[in-house]
């Protein structure tokens, strides 16, 4: 948090909060998940639709039948027709979402000097919190690792560390519980930040690929460039070693493998039993890093 900085609190409606966060041109998602059925709609518009008084009474209406809303925090080109990586325009924000810890972890974020004051805090649900800052000029690849020093630093939620997440909207209910719970959303600072703002340390598992490196580290480049399953082994790895429970470490990496697994929670699995016993391995005989979750079983890739 900025020194002497002091937050203007101000509670936003969704039209507002999209305002805020958007031109009025910049294509973006809105997610609705139907927790009820499964059904997932998502409608590519401009900000300035999605702000509308008919697109909201059409959102409030899905919403009171069963469905969460959600809105992608980055813009898309202006043809596409998906939310992939290849489809972000711009990186307009940074985020880390706050399953665990509650005002605790909150304050430590509001308090740390790594980290300027976040321009939003949601409350997501009761004791969970989304955090967000607006950013500009920094690469896809760079605000990703910023995503996951966050996690480490702070330990949130390692599944919303991607650049196509989708965030809750505030003014609509969380149908997540038996009774509903309206997102509020709170303006804390109108600043928009760089990267020299941050002052986390990313070690070698945050740190971006870098593509272009000199031709005389091509030797070293093969070995330093790791797989997403290698990135879930060192996780587990650090995650163990702070003192982590082996079965919420599991679940963090099932739900970021989601989307990329047959069976995640069996492949998070796997990972966390890998780093367990390479933990455990006496001083001097070393896991072989390149293949941590190798099995003989035929895992399906989507």
């Amino acid at each position: 948090m900025t020194t002497g900085e002091e937050p203007h609190r101000r509670f936003l409606s969704a039209s507002s909060y999209l305002g805020e966060n958007f031109e009025p041109s910049d294509r973006i998602a809105i997610l609705l998940l139907d927790r009820r059925t499964g059904e997932a709609t998502q409608r590519i518009t401009s900000a300035q639709k999605a702000a509308s008084p008919e697109f909201q009474a059409w959102l409030r209406y899905k919403n009171a039948n069963g469905a969460d809303v959600y809105v992608g925090m980055n813009p898309l080109k202006k043809d596409a027709s998906t939310r992939t990586k290849d489809d972000i325009q711009m990186i307009r924000h940074l985020y880390i979402d706050l399953d665990h810890g509650g005002s605790i972890v909150l304050e430590a974020i509001q308090n740390s000097s790594l980290v300027p004051q976040p321009n939003y805090t949601l409350d997501t649900s009761p004791g969970k919190h989304q955090v967000v800052w607006k950013v500009e000029a920094i690469p896809l690849e760079e605000a990703e690792a910023l995503q996951r020093a966050m996690v480490r630093e702070f330990g949130g939620d390692p599944a919303a560390t991607d650049s196509t997440r989708v965030l809750r909207l505030p003014g609509f209910a969380n149908k997540k519980y038996p009774e509903d719970f309206y997102v509020l959303a709170r303006a804390e600072s109108s600043r928009t930040y760089h990267l020299r703002d941050f002052k986390l340390r990313m070690d070698s598992h945050d740190a971006p690929v870098r593509h272009h490196a000199e031709p005389a580290a091509s030797q070293s480049t093969s070995r330093a460039r790791l797989s997403q399953s290698e990135h879930d082994w060192a996780y587990a790895k650090r995650a163990l070693a702070r003192g982590d429970g082996p079965e919420e470490i599991i679940r963090r990496i099932a739900d970021f493998r989601a989307d990329g697994k047959h069976n995640p929670e069996a492949y998070a699995r796997r990972t966390v039993l890998k780093a367990q016993a390479d933990l455990q391995r006496p001083t001097g005989i070393v896991a072989d890093e390149m293949n941590p979750t190798e099995t003989t079983g035929h895992i399906h890739e989507k």
